[in-house]
Parts: structure tokens; C-alpha cells; sequence
């Protein structure tokens, strides 16, 4: 079991972002399945929920909610992504975890993995989804979610209001 920190984008964003791809789910990629898209903060690996929870919540603590949209598409290698916009999102990063990753933080959101092979066709999907922007939206909350065997769940809540939940 794998634990991580991640903003969940609402419902309207997420139909957003998934009429953007015009039906365009090519076959051999390793799509992300709707319901588990998310904005990755900070990667824990296998770690302790409990103890997660009580570092997240002092690191959170009075965290002002963050305005975010997302925009346009990318690649790493054999990813295929959506960029973020947000003024605010860096500094929430650093506090949710991204800080203890050695590469610098980019937000994303996941939407497939494709062989190295197939990278032509993934440069396709980006191009198509360059002009792409989604409604924006506050993210009022931080998450702490666990991935067992692929499957996503959420496991711990943190307000960004001051409060914390858990």
C-alpha cells in the first residue's frame, strides 16, 4: 500500500476534462480511470496512515484554500498529463509533502501511461489538448489517499479553512 497527499478535482472539472479528450482513449494506453484523477501534492510511498495524519494536520493547519484550474496537456516520459494553473498551489505543495521529494514539484493530473513506442501518439493527444482549459475551482480540502494494487482511496481529510479532519 502506497500513500499519498493529492487534491481531488469536483465533478464539474472533472466531466470537463474528460469531454475535453472528444472520445480520442487510445487503445494500448494505460488509462487513468475518471474516479481516481487527482492533483498528486506530496508521495509518502509505504508509510504509516496514523502517523501521516498527525504530520499532515500540523502541516495544514491554517492553510488558506488554493484557486486552481487545469490547462493544456504535456508528457513525461510515458505519461500523459494535464498541467495545473494555480498561484497558490507551490507553497500548499511544500506543506502537503511535495518538500520531501528530491525532484522539483510539477502539478499534474495523470490521465494515461502509453509505451515508449507509442510517444507519437501521445504528442497527438497534446496538441489536441493544447487550447484546453477547465472551470477553475477552490480546492478547500487536501486528502490523504492510499493505492492498493491500482485501486485509490481516500483515507484522511484536511480542511483548508484552519480546520483539519481525519
Amino acid at each position: 500500500m502506497l500513500i499519498f497527499s493529492a487534491l481531488v478535482p469536483p465533478p464539474v472539472v472533472l466531466r470537463s476534462a474528460e469531454a475535453a479528450l472528444h472520445g480520442r482513449w487510445i487503445d494500448g494506453f494505460r488509462w487513468s480511470p475518471v474516479s481516481n484523477w487527482h492533483i498528486t501534492l506530496g508521495f509518502f510511498g509505504e508509510d504509516s496512515i496514523s502517523e501521516r495524519v498527525d504530520w499532515l494536520r500540523d502541516r495544514l493547519a491554517g492553510r488558506p484554500p488554493v484557486h486552481l484550474r487545469l490547462s493544456a496537456a504535456d508528457t513525461f516520459p510515458k505519461v500523459l498529463w494535464l498541467g495545473v494553473e494555480s498561484e497558490d498551489l507551490a507553497d500548499l505543495a511544500k506543506a502537503a509533502g511535495a518538500d520531501l521529494d528530491e525532484r522539483p514539484y510539477r502539478p499534474h493530473l495523470t490521465l494515461a501511461r502509453f509505451p515508449a513506442e507509442r510517444s507519437a501518439e501521445a504528442r497527438a493527444l497534446v496538441d489536441h489538448l493544447a487550447g484546453y482549459t477547465s472551470p477553475a475551482w477552490t480546492a478547500a480540502e487536501v486528502v490523504l489517499m492510499k493505492s492498493t494494487a491500482g485501486a485509490y482511496s481516500q483515507v484522511a481529510r484536511f480542511a483548508l479553512d484552519g480546520g483539519s479532519g481525519g
